[in-house]
């Protein structure tokens, strides 16, 4: 198989030179033209003529841009990228500039398995995971891109198409790569999960303390799990003891992420399950409250943004530190959520989850029927892990 040009290891690089006749300084001249000064071989004008067209023949990109659209007056960009030139596959990634930085949102699989209805990936399905060179490419163009805008890329999330947790052998050598060659530190990595457990405790044992998020959107049992279905395989509780490890062994941020569903999970109710739930972590979790994002597939709305900010403060009255995300490319399809790369949504639409009820109503059924009663709903299966 022919290596791509993010694909290759330094060690083949050097064989490749070797087999070109090169001299042997040539390897760190071409692997620091490709991280370190973001060029395409063709650019770097420090190799001879012959060889750059060599380089360019013999290193092909992973990803071929199919399109970018651009949102908030440029300072977001999502892209369409082909993978391969006969896989068919297709993923997006989504630059966003601030005022002093940038941030990469980035995919790691071609769809996903994991079926949050509320999400536009999830109702696609699956297709593929990603190479560790097709997740690094991503970085690249958008470091690239964001340097031709005079700007910085600082941060790097997770949190594109795709359960990061579920690919995560390969999403760790990129991982390794972003650090070790573009020179991005971990605290500016933030891997996204809906709460695989054995991949946070893998994630827990790896050297490079990155950032972790959790999508965790319902602080019950029985409302995530129709919600976020892996819960049926990774409970809340066995899903806090995993997180409560990854602090202790890393001692970096960790953050719930809660997209705000009208009627569904955001109540009073809610707003302390969720406070207890992230006072319980040392430190205290962070909770980023996303207003929910419209999507083919899923028939509930946003809860408005007045509401929004009224559970924000009832957490913070209850100790909790909360943000309300600006939710940055909704009319681009680049929001959180919304990332499904042209492909048609395969589920059917399904009915809206049970709108939240009073608390005295719930208390006035039995728990065994209120259980029962809910998994009779939630009979799909819980989707696999991807191998």
């Amino acid at each position: 198989m022919t290596p791509t040009r993010y694909g290759i290891a330094r060690e083949e690089l050097s064989a490749l030179l070797a087999e070109f006749g090169e001299p042997a300084y040539r390897a760190r001249q071409v692997w620091e033209g490709l991280h370190a000064g973001l060029l395409a071989p063709g650019e770097m004008t420090t190799l001879p003529l012959a060889l750059r067209e060599r380089l360019e023949a013999a290193l092909p990109c992973a990803l071929t841009l199919v399109t970018e659209s651009p949102s908030d007056r440029g300072d977001t960009v999502k892209s369409l990228w082909a993978l391969g030139p006969t896989d068919g596959s297709r993923i997006e990634s989504v630059l966003m500039h601030y005022a002093e930085r940038s941030t990469v949102c980035v995919s790691t699989q071609a769809g996903c398995a994991m079926a949050c209805g509320f999400c536009a990936t999830g109702q696609a399905g699956f297709t593929r995971q990603l190479s560790p060179a097709e997740i690094l490419e991503q970085v690249v163009r958008a470091a690239r891109r964001s340097r031709d805008d005079g700007r910085r890329l600082a941060n790097v999330v997770f949190m594109g198409m795709g359960e990061p947790l579920a690919n995560e052998p390969n999403v760790w050598t990129a991982i390794e790569r972003i650090h070790g060659d573009l020179g991005i530190s971990a605290r500016h990595l933030t891997i996204s999960t809906v709460g695989i457990v054995p991949g946070i405790r893998t994630l827990a044992e790896r050297p490079l303390p990155v950032n972790l998020a959790v999508s965790l959107h319902a602080a019950r049992d029985d409302l995530r799990d129709e919600l976020v279905p892996i819960n049926r395989r990774y409970p809340i509780a066995e899903l806090m003891d995993a997180c409560r490890d990854y602090l202790a062994a890393t001692r970096r941020r960790l953050s719930f992420e809660w997209a705000m569903i009208d009627g569904v999970n955001d109540t009073d109710r809610d707003a302390r399950e969720l406070a207890r739930l992230s006072r319980a972590l040392s430190p205290s979790a962070h909770v980023n409250l996303i207003p929910l994002n419209p999507t083919p597939g899923w028939p509930t709305r946003a809860t408005p943004r007045e509401r929004v900010r009224a559970f924000a403060e009832r957490l913070t009255a209850l100790g909790v530190n909360a943000t309300v995300r600006r939710n940055r490319g909704t009319d681009i399809a680049a929001a959180c959520g919304q990332l499904a790369a042209g492909q048609p949504v395969t589920l059917a639409p399904r009915p809206a989850p049970p709108r939240a009820q009073p608390e005295s109503a719930v208390a006035s059924r039995s728990r065994p029927r209120s259980i029962s009663s809910r998994n009779a709903r939630s009979s799909r299966p819980v989707p696999k892990d991807p191998a």
